[in-house]
């Protein structure tokens, strides 16, 4: 199916990760308009520019995503470049490798996840309305960036947790009910993904005692690629794809539950060496 992506033009945040770079890379095979935002992996982003090597398709902007007036900067450099802005994907997130259960967590290391996971989200989508407004068309489509953190919770990460629900729930079912006060066919949805091999959880995923742990919970047994959370996103992203789709979130765990569902005996790791080796 042709998503019809092409020449539509793309925000993404977060584009020097590993999740935000996949989508990148797939707009880009469909012909799509992007500008990619960083915060300080710049050399990154210029990396991957030249990687694409489609200058006149890739437009990169630096920006603190928790500071207002550099997100109305970010969106004025987009618009400059190629215009309208058709998708806002707001994948910029952070996490912290330590976990600490709420009687530890610092109010700093709270403020900050709460700041980059959730204001900056709502600083984006923000100006994405003020920015459809000015270009006043029929369809637009957020696709916001959640996780199975945001369903099930997660001891020792309340601070990540607590922001992905917020998106998942609150802020999905708001979004997409005022989307369509800037475009008639608006559509704000979630992907959630559950375990995904990036480099944010690649030292997570080197002790395959704790993968085997994580399997058992998954019927499809094996870790994401960061391109099945792209695929989703595309998917989203597409008015011919989803255009009857608004105020949801598409889950993309392999059938991940709260509970044990395998014998570790019955987990094979294998998958594993591909997705290092990718």
């Amino acid at each position: 199916m042709d998503l019809q992506l092409k020449d539509k033009h793309i925000l993404v945040t977060g584009a020097s990760g590993g999740i935000g770079r996949a989508i990148v890379e797939a707009l880009y095979e469909e012909d799509s308009k992007i500008t990619l935002h960083v915060f300080k992996n710049i050399e990154i982003a210029k990396d991957l520019l030249r990687k694409l090597g489609g200058e006149d398709r890739l437009h990169v902007v630096q920006a603190d995503l928790r500071k207002e007036e550099d997100v109305s900067k970010m969106f004025k450099s987009a618009n400059d470049e190629y215009g309208r802005i058709d998708g806002l994907v707001a994948n910029a997130g952070i996490w912290s490798p330590e976990p600490k259960l709420t009687s530890q967590l610092s109010l700093e290391r709270w403020n900050n996840i709460i700041k980059v996971n959730l204001t900056g989200v709502f600083l984006c989508v923000k100006e994405f309305f003020k920015n459809l407004e000015k270009y006043l068309e029929k369809q637009a489509s957020v696709v916001l960036i959640g996780s199975t953190a945001g369903s099930f919770g997660e001891a020792g990460y309340a601070d990540y947790s607590a922001t992905k629900s917020a998106l998942m729930y609150g802020l999905t079912k708001t979004w997409k009910n005022e989307i369509i006060h800037f475009a008639k066919l608006g559509r704000v949805n979630t992907v959630a993904p559950g375990w995904t091999y990036t480099q944010m959880a690649e030292e997570s995923l080197k002790d395959e005692a704790e993968v085997k742990k994580i399997l058992q919970t998954i019927p499809l047994r094996k870790i994401a690629s960061v391109e099945d959370i792209a695929s989703s996103v595309l998917f989203l992203l597409s008015d011919i794809a989803s255009g009857h789709i608004s105020g949801e979130t598409l889950v993309v765990a392999g059938g991940m539950e709260g509970r044990r569902l395998f014998d570790q005996k019955e987990i094979d790791v294998n998958f594993l060496k591909k997705l290092r080796k990718d």
